[in-house]
């Protein structure tokens, strides 16, 4: 081994050793422990401590001031990190459980499919996808004019057929919006214009209310996006409508065939409220009357991620006409994150009257609210597929962050 060989042996162990001994250094360890924020409860005071060799001895105390919802921990006098409070309000939500059927209406009209247009027998086209409209893409204006419904797009497509003339179309496709020109065509069989697009403008299905705020009236339901069913895209609202509704019946679930609840309603007599948001998290918006849980007269807090335990909790949801039941279920798995995610648990059915009914978790028992400790903890979202019994849950803080309803408290209190 020649000196230059030795020098690059010798620098590589001494880095391989410190690599190995730095990480073990009380100050590192210390530093590393130090969390980046530090979520309290209405009812906890503001105070911490950390242990050393010889026991627990104070770390910081907290002073009330107005200038700093912080702590800066020092290190031989020199701030090395610091730790954002936050202390969650003392809401209480009234959980839901209750059947509801979900209708919305488009952000103009969305595009699933395309067809020909028959001008004579030996020639067929479609003028929509010669004009590269693809499915998903959604027409937002036809020569200037918005498109909230069908019937406004059958308009326009018929007075520019009859005038020989294109529709100018505004065109959304994922974040972009760009114009597109397409003449119609005229379908001899039928007997009208048409541009040989197949489009949808609204969209029904049903699932299960979260929870509703009292003080602001704003509710969260199902837990999960609505998609269009055939482009499998979210569905932009333009406006949404929020219904009561009554399960019918059952379709138990079984291994590889999620169950499903069958469940009617009126959109014009059992009308809720409003649905301003459909989001990964959920549908939300504004209810016009209260709705009341007679086994939580009082409501409930909620607990964040970091409360909540594995093991035994509650779902709420309805199995028969309007009846509100609880049912025992197993934390099975808690993922905490710093940021919002829409698979926060696993949950897994045990109670032998709802497996009996319905296999476990199906469709439209999502936003099935989970109560643990006499706290809101999440919603029920998605069922495995090869396993109906369990599935995933989202955290309640994320819906409510969605539905707008702030959770913290300003801290402004000052380290000494």
């Amino acid at each position: 081994m020649d000196k230059k060989q030795r020098v690059k042996y010798i620098l590589g162990s001494m880095l391989l050793l410190m690599m190995l001994v730095i990480p073990l250094l009380s100050p590192l360890q210390e530093y590393i422990s130090i969390p980046t924020e530090i979520n309290l409860s209405s009812s906890q005071p503001v105070n911490a401590s950390m242990s050393d060799e010889e026991g627990s001895v104070p770390a910081f105390s907290m002073e009330k001031t107005n200038t700093s919802n912080a702590i800066f921990h020092e290190y031989a006098g020199i701030p090395v990190k610091k730790t954002d409070m936050k202390r969650v309000k003392n809401i209480r939500l009234v959980p839901g459980g209750q059947s509801v059927g979900v209708e919305l209406q488009t952000k103009g009209v969305l595009v699933v499919g395309h067809h020909l247009v028959s001008e004579n027998k030996d020639q067929q086209t479609s003028p929509g996808e010669n004009g590269d409209i693809q499915v998903g893409d959604i027409l937002l204006k036809g020569n200037g004019k918005e498109l909230n419904h069908m019937e406004d797009l059958s308009t326009i497509v018929k007075e520019a057929g009859e005038k020989n003339k294109g529709v100018k179309f505004d065109v959304k496709r994922g974040e972009e919006t760009f114009n597109t020109t397409i003449k119609p065509e005229e379908n001899k069989k039928e007997d009208q214009f048409q541009i040989g697009l197949y489009v949808r403008d609204s969209a029904a299905g049903i699932g299960t209310m979260t929870f509703y705020d009292p003080d602001t009236k704003k509710y969260g339901a199902l837990g999960h996006v609505i998609a269009d069913m055939d482009t499998k895209k979210p569905i932009e609202i333009h406006e949404g409508t929020i219904v009561n509704s009554r399960v019918t019946s059952i379709q138990k679930g079984n291994q590889g065939v999620p169950g499903e609840k069958k469940a009617e309603f009126s959109l014009t007599d059992d009308r809720m409220g409003t649905i301003t948001k459909n989001s990964s998290f959920g549908v939300f918006g504004e209810l016009e009357n209260p709705i009341k849980n007679d086994q939580y007269k009082d409501g409930l807090p909620i607990a964040l991620d970091d409360e909540i335990e594995e093991g035994p909790a509650k779902i709420l949801t309805v199995l028969n006409g309007d009846k509100l039941q609880s049912f025992d279920v197993e934390i099975v798995r808690n993922m905490p994150k710093d940021s919002p995610v829409t698979k926060g648990m696993v949950v897994k059915i045990t109670d032998p009257e709802l497996l009996d009914k319905t296999g476990g978790i199906v469709q439209g028992m999502s936003g099935s609210p989970i109560i643990q400790n006499d706290k809101i903890i999440g919603a029920v979202t998605h069922v495995f597929v090869n396993d109906p019994t369990s599935g995933y849950g989202v955290h309640i803080e994320w819906m409510l962050e969605e539905a707008g309803i702030d959770i913290y408290e300003n801290v402004q209190d000052k380290a000494s």
